[in-house]
């Protein structure tokens, strides 16, 4: 696989929710494309693949998995493979991404998204586990930053650091999730914006926003709120820093109605308008 720089922005989208099939069909949001969990429609049939095939036929669709399992000492799973490129043979989604964690072992799924050390070792072996995907798939895919609630006492680069150098080392693409940044940030102890100075804007596809909770002093992923202030502060930077780059609101519970959800993505319509133009001028 060649190296080359990112793949053309999509604008601004949304994950796509069963909550909002219905509305998505007669309403035609304003939204630019939409992002499916693959797992959900990695399946034979259904109303799910059948109300996928219709918005697919409206909007661009980007797929995002958590299953993949990237960082596991476990054999990648050549069905979960399979399904994947075959649900990416429907869908001709614009790419695919997943996270740079672990999901199981022992061919058990843990259903959770698990940190990993940073360290030499690991970016090796990572990194060839990348190549071995994107030779299946025949494309490049995009790897998410996850949120962490500890860290490994012989981890040996840091998180963004590591970020870079898998970039290089597989070719391959980030989806880098703002909120999780922050998260990590508060959890940790680090700089967020050292982070965002030392991701190589070329392999930056995707930008995930998202809510968080606190609770017991950590900031936890949740997924269940608005996008606060300080995440769309770092949204304002990384745009200044990155320039236009695909954008979603994701939300996994507590779903507000669709029009809601539009509103808060044209926030990031705006913020990135005014930061754009603030580099520009």
């Amino acid at each position: 696989m060649n190296k080359s720089s990112r793949l053309s922005a999509l604008g601004f989208g949304l994950g796509l929710r069963t909550d909002h099939y219905d509305a998505i069909l007669e309403g035609r949001p304003a939204v630019d494309w939409f992002e499916i969990i693959s797992e959900n429609y990695m399946v034979g049939g259904g109303k799910p693949l059948q109300y996928l095939d219709r918005i697919a036929a409206r909007y661009p669709i980007v797929m995002h998995g958590v299953s993949l399992s990237i960082g596991s000492t476990d054999p990648i799973d050549r069905g979960y493979l399979f399904e994947l490129k075959g649900l990416a043979a429907r869908v001709q989604p614009a790419w695919i991404s997943d996270h740079l964690c672990w999901t199981g072992i022992s061919s058990r799924n843990l259903h959770d998204l698990m940190p990993l050390p940073y360290t030499e070792e690991a970016l090796r072996h990572v990194a060839a586990r990348v190549r071995q995907v994107q030779d299946f798939l025949g494309r490049r895919i995009l790897l998410e930053n996850v949120s962490s609630y500890v860290s490994f006492t012989h981890s040996t680069i840091p998180e963004w650091e590591f970020l870079r150098e898998l970039t290089q080392a597989a070719d391959c693409l980030l989806l880098l999730d703002v909120n999780n940044i922050h998260v990590n940030s508060c959890n940790h102890g680090f700089d967020p914006q050292a982070y965002l100075d030392a991701i190589p804007g070329d392999r930056v596809q995707q930008i995930h926003l998202a809510g968080h909770t606190r609770n017991n002093g950590l900031l936890i992923d949740t997924h269940d709120q608005p996008v606060p202030e300080p995440v769309w502060s770092l949204y304002r930077e990384a745009v200044r820093r990155f320039g236009p780059v695909s954008t979603m609101i994701e939300r996994d519970d507590n779903i507000p109605p669709l029009a809601e959800l539009v509103a808060e993505l044209n926030r990031a319509r705006r913020i990135a308008a005014e930061a754009q133009n603030a580099v520009a001028a």
